[in-house]
């Protein structure tokens, strides 16, 4: 594409400006954290070198200057083949970018933080009335790197993101190499002697795992009214109602479509590490399911696991709909706080 740098130079401007809107939102040490994988992501440094500690801290501080500067400036309009388009509409971009074999997102993710990525397409492909776009190497990013993300009938997997999330994890594990739902995920790979080859797997097993996540979203959307629960989000003015609605939908996501689809097809390496990273809100809610998750390890029965499902996926919904309700008779946040607390399955 002849304007191919002129697209990837505004969006990366977008990322910066969100950036420098955003990442002050983060506690110190998830910022330096990120800040350190994309400072890798921004020089190409394979994930196993260690990150130069002088040339970091340089770095570190020339980009705070940079947001400096950007903070009050508007978002680029992104300049694609057949016209110039709102950096927001993603739709008329990628119909532009996915032919030429790019693809590019732009949304809201937690707490209505902006994100956008440029990269290359790696494949599509048509899932249940959803659209999958699968992208590999990355022209422009922010700082927080969602792994997938799903909007409107469009679903987004970044695999340069899943590799990324996928390293933190082997790191992780390494640093105690406990018999846990991580480990147990890892046996299935060969991180010792075949690293490379072996993220390479993984990101593709959990990229699927991803994809039906996404898809359980879409389902829940469905079922929940798309447009009442976007709205209900919308209204939150704290964080804590917000992280209720979110596990809420999640956990109902997974009780629709990704914990049965695992189950169906014996996915052992997907449903151990689903449960590795089966935290926070999502897992305080849900107590069953891992209590579920713990006979299956103990006693290798499945059978509480699928009752647990089932019964999740009329709970979250029953739940779910309880926030909506509560929205549109206009009860503040305390009131989905209240749902979210007496919620727990």
């Amino acid at each position: 594409m002849q304007n191919f740098h002129q697209i990837v130079d505004a969006v990366q401007t977008n990322c910066h400006i969100t950036d420098a809107r955003h990442a002050q939102d983060m506690t110190m040490c998830i910022f330096l954290l990120e800040m350190r994988q994309y400072y890798r992501w921004e020089y190409d440094i394979p994930y196993a070198d260690n990150l130069p500690k002088d040339d970091l801290g340089n770095w570190l501080n020339e980009r705070e200057r940079l947001w400096v500067e950007l903070e009050e400036q508007p978002y680029r309009p992104v300049p694609a083949a057949s016209g110039t388009y709102d950096a927001f509409d993603a739709d008329a971009i990628n119909r532009d970018l996915v032919p030429e074999g790019f693809v590019y997102s732009a949304g809201f993710g937690r707490f209505r933080r902006p994100h956008f990525f440029l990269g290359r397409l790696h494949r599509a492909e048509q899932r249940d009335g959803f659209e999958v776009l699968v992208a590999d190497c990355e022209y422009a990013r922010d700082l927080i790197a969602p792994p997938a993300a799903l909007q409107g009938k469009t679903i987004y997997i970044r695999r340069e993101a899943v590799k990324s999330f996928l390293w933190g994890k082997v790191e992780e594990w390494g640093w105690k190499q406990q018999d846990n739902a991580l480990g147990r995920a890892l046996r299935y790979y060969d991180f010792v002697n075949q690293a490379d080859a072996s993220l390479e797997r993984m990101t593709e097993v959990e990229s699927e795992a991803m994809i039906l996540h996404e898809l359980g979203e879409g389902q829940a959307g469905q079922v929940l009214d798309d447009t009442a629960w976007s709205d209900m989000l919308m209204t939150c003015s704290r964080h804590r109602p917000e992280l209720y609605a979110r596990a809420v939908r999640d956990n109902l996501a997974d009780c629709l479509v990704t914990l049965p689809t695992l189950l169906a097809r014996d996915a052992q390496p997907s449903l151990h590490f689903y449960f590795a990273n089966f935290e926070g809100m999502r897992k305080k809610l849900f107590p069953l399911l891992v209590s579920a998750y713990q006979l299956w390890v103990q006693d290798n029965d499945l059978a509480p696991l699928k009752q647990a499902v089932i019964r999740g996926q009329a709970h979250w919904l029953e739940t779910g709909r309880k926030m909506i309700a509560a929205q549109r008779a206009g009860e503040a946040d305390t009131r989905l706080v209240e749902i979210g607390e007496g919620a727990g399955l």
